[in-house]
Formats: C-alpha cells, sequence, structure tokens
C-alpha cells in the first residue's frame, strides 16, 4: 500500500524507491558459485568506511556461471533505482566466455572478468601477474606468491581474502599493473578477453569504489 504523507497525498512506489537511492551509489554484484569471487566482493563491501555505508552500498549475490546475465537482468528489474550492475567470472573452464560477456555489455550490464582466473588478479596485489594461461598453473603459482608474501597457507575460500590482501599487498599497484596488462593485450591486436591471458577488469570495479571513498574520506 503507498504511505500517505502528512499533506494527504499518497506517495507512488516509484517515488519512494528514489529517495532510497544511496548518495554515492547502489552496487549489485552477481559472482559465479565459487567461493572465492564472492568472499572478495564481500571484504570490497566491508571495507566501506562506516560513515559511508548508508551513502555506498553492495549486495553481493552468487548464481551459476551459466545463469550470471539472467540473474542480474532479473535483480535490474527487481530494483531499477539501483544503476549499478556487475557480474564478476572467471574463463577457467566455461566455453562460451566471450559469449556471457558479450551479452551482459549488450544489455548494459558492466563485467569484470578474469583470465585464466580470479588469481590472476590476486597476484597483482604483489606486483606481477605472470603469464600462466590455465587455472591450475594460475592457482598454484599464486598461493605461492601469497605464501611467501604472508607467511600463511593459500586457501580459496578464505573469507578474509580481501583484507589479507590489502594488508600484505598493495591495491593501487595492482590497479595499475590490471591497466597496463590490458593495454599491452590491444597493442598486439588481442582484443577478445578469451585471447587476453593474463588479464582482468576486476580492477575497474575496485578502483570505480575506492575512488568513490577517497573522494569522501
Amino acid at each position: 500500500m503507498p504511505r500517505v504523507e502528512r499533506n494527504g497525498k499518497r506517495k507512488t512506489r516509484d517515488q519512494m524507491a528514489k529517495r532510497r537511492v544511496p548518495e554515492l551509489g547502489y552496487y549489485f554484484i552477481v559472482t559465479d558459485t565459487k567461493e572465492t569471487e564472492q568472499n572478495y566482493m564481500l571484504g570490497l563491501r566491508d571495507s566501506i568506511p562506516k560513515e559511508l555505508q548508508g551513502k555506498l552500498v553492495i549486495k553481493v549475490v552468487k548464481t551459476a556461471t551459466k545463469d550470471l546475465v539472467d540473474e542480474a537482468l532479473n535483480l535490474a528489474s527487481l530494483y531499477p533505482q539501483f544503476g549499478e550492475i556487475w557480474i564478476v567470472f572467471d574463463r577457467d573452464q566455461v566455453k562460451n566466455f566471450d559469449e556471457i560477456i558479450r551479452q551482459a555489455r549488450d544489455r548494459g550490464i558492466s563485467v569484470g572478468w578474469t583470465n585464466p582466473c580470479i588469481e590472476a588478479w590476486f597476484n597483482a596485489y604483489f606486483g606481477e601477474m605472470p603469464n600462466y594461461q590455465d587455472s591450475v598453473s594460475c592457482c598454484s603459482g599464486f598461493s605461492t606468491t601469497y605464501e611467501r608474501a604472508t607467511r600463511q597457507r593459500y586457501v580459496k575460500s578464505d573469507p578474509l581474502i580481501y583484507e589479507k590482501l590489502n594488508r600484505f599487498g598493495n591495491e593501487d599497484e595492482a590497479i595499475s599493473l590490471a591497466e597496463r596488462k590490458i593495454a599491452e593485450h590491444r597493442a598486439n591486436c588481442k582484443d577478445k578477453p578469451s585471447e587476453m591471458c593474463p588479464c582482468t577488469t576486476v580492477h575497474l570495479l575496485v578502483g570505480e569504489i575506492k575512488s568513490k571513498i577517497k573522494k569522501e574520506t
């Protein structure tokens, strides 16, 4: 039932929704079913300072890789006032990797993809993005880097992975490295995400959110 204002006029659902839009943005982030991506994004969410948590809101949900675009569109239809919709996933064994990215972009959904796996992006926190061409070698190589830097064993399901990457690594340098990698691939005439390896666009999402936080703190 529409809410009634003091002047007796009823507020429509759309009007109520507009008033609830966070000042700095509302991000819906849809990850695949792997805990690694979800935990990283939850950590990004939790890094928002308390004084900004009402102004900048992040909601993280997960679904099967094949349903990423549909789930993101469903969220967009349920919450049209929340304009920042992202899907986050890696190539790994996904055969229609490029097609999922194309479908998302055609529908106005932003994509944070990593090739071959999210650990390529994690590795960038420690100043390098080695030329791993498959997820097994990428994950194994990052485990070595992580253990050397932190003196801890890398666990893919670690709920504190985002906090630890920032504590032991350097996020600003990771973002710069990711940008250079994209430029290198494009200079070599590689534009298809499946051909750009190692590479990521997760830094675009992280950088956008961190930029908003820095401007307010």
